[in-house]
């Protein structure tokens, strides 16, 4: 009978795979880092240095713009490979440019490129990246290969190259150094499967330190984006009211005019004709029922009471179950937020699960609401509210495509919330939203 493996035994081996694989990713990716240090962020450096050297003769009021141009496309793609690689965000500090219309335009948005400090960060960076960057990306490959080497001497090697070689501090004289040389390319090896991945963290976390946007830039960045969702927040606010106006004109109002003209007629037939007053009274009772819905529909579009009575998470719940595709509900939510908040997420929450249905043809949809406390996030006093909305249905989803998505987009701006839309055709589609907030009173 073959005995069972001990808990210790039966994950040891997939642990220990894990780390292998993640040793060996993480030098493959350094080798790629190390090209783009070694090889683009240095010609870039030359080139920028170049260009803006030759501003004096005229020419790099032209060229410079378009070298830095490249150099914001390579520090952008650094930034795009932290994230992904090592989940390290690096957001961008750029300032808007003028459009490079004429030479005149072109000159002027040199001229912005030069006054922007991220352009000189980006300068030092390159040199950086080009020096400590290809250090600390080439490292993980170097112990791999280094290790390798050791076991390569031991393999027969060492006849080749005794009494001239050595092997880190090991003279290569014969059998015995070899199996030196190995023992400590073995060393090298686990030790890689260890350190490997903090020399790709490391080499991000100097990118992080270099190329982030600096606290001035994060409070110029942040009032303008204040100022943009302040008056988007204003014109959304006015076409609310005209919708509010209309339905009420168009609907509810005419209804009520409707019911007390019926109601003259009844007064002036209720003696000479009975019967036909009866039926008017029919009739404006049917009115009068028409109208209170669609005043209820109204008072549910500007604030829904299931939201208002009983909170967001059962706000949300209560939108899946009227969803015409299943959805499966997530939520945990431990108490109120401001009213702002619940009514942008609620609202988002509909629009986007109306898109999966109407539009993304999903046959399942599942939501996720759940709510990080302050110090989860960045120990700051705020949480975040995190709303995921996923489908299975075609993809191709784009916040650039109707008016829904960017509304949302819009919504959550007034809130310093921002939207993510991950949806590659054929799907799956998923969105994304976070909102800076607290919980005002909980559960």
């Amino acid at each position: 009978m073959t005995p069972r493996p001990s808990a210790g035994e039966g994950t040891a081996g997939p642990a220990l795979r894990k780390r292998v694989q993640a040793s060996l990713l993480a030098a493959a990716r350094g080798l790629a880092l190390c090209l783009l240090s070694l090889g683009v962020s240095l010609a870039l450096f030359i080139a920028s240095v170049l260009s803006i050297v030759f501003i004096v003769l005229g020419v790099g009021l032209f060229t410079t713009p378009a070298v830095t141009h490249l150099v914001r496309m390579h520090a952008n793609q650094r930034r795009r490979l932290a994230h992904d690689w090592t989940g390290i965000t690096v957001p961008p500090p750029y300032r808007p440019l003028p459009p490079a219309v004429g030479a005149g335009g072109t000159v002027r948005r040199c001229m912005r490129l030069l006054r922007d400090p991220a352009t000189w960060r980006d300068l030092i960076w390159l040199l950086t990246d080009a020096v400590f960057g290809f250090v600390t990306a080439l490292f993980p490959a170097a112990l791999v290969g280094y290790g390798i080497e050791g076991f390569v001497i031991f393999a027969g090697v060492w006849r080749a190259v005794q009494h001239n070689y050595w092997y880190a501090f090991i003279p290569v004289e014969g059998f015995g150094t070899a199996t030196l040389c190995a023992g400590l390319g073995a060393l090298l090896i686990v030790l890689a499967t260890s350190v490997n991945p903090y020399f790709i963290k490391g080499h991000f976390l100097i990118v992080k330190g270099m190329i982030s946007p600096s606290r001035g830039a994060q409070l110029e960045q942040r009032v303008e984006r204040l100022y943009e969702t302040r008056h988007d927040a204003v014109d959304s606010s006015a076409a609310e009211l005209r919708r509010i106006e209309r339905d009420l004109h168009d609907g509810a109002q005419a209804r009520l005019v409707s019911m007390g003209m019926s109601l003259g007629t009844i007064e002036a037939l209720i003696e000479k004709d009975p019967a036909q007053a009866k039926k008017l009274i029919a009739q404006a009772r049917e009115n009068s029922a028409e109208a209170l819905t669609e005043l209820r529909d109204l008072v549910r579009g500007i604030h829904p009471p299931v939201l208002a009575e009983r909170g967001l998470g059962d706000a949300a719940r209560a939108l899946a179950l009227r969803m015409q595709v299943p959805v499966e509900t997530d939520v945990e939510l431990d108490g109120r937020f401001a009213e702002p908040v619940e009514s942008a997420a609620y609202f988002a929450i509909s629009e986007v699960l109306t898109n999966a249905a109407k539009h993304a043809r999903a046959e399942r949809v599942w939501l996720d609401v759940h709510f990080a406390e302050a110090a989860a996030v960045d120990g700051r006093g705020q949480g975040m509210l995190r709303i995921a909305v996923t489908d299975n249905g075609r993809g191709g989803a784009d916040l650039g495509k109707g008016s829904g998505m960017a509304g949302i987009e819009r919504r959550l701006g007034q809130l310093d919330g921002i939207l993510a839309v991950s949806s590659p055709p054929g799907g799956p589609t998923m969105v994304t939203m976070e909102i800076p907030c607290e919980i005002l009173r909980r559960r």
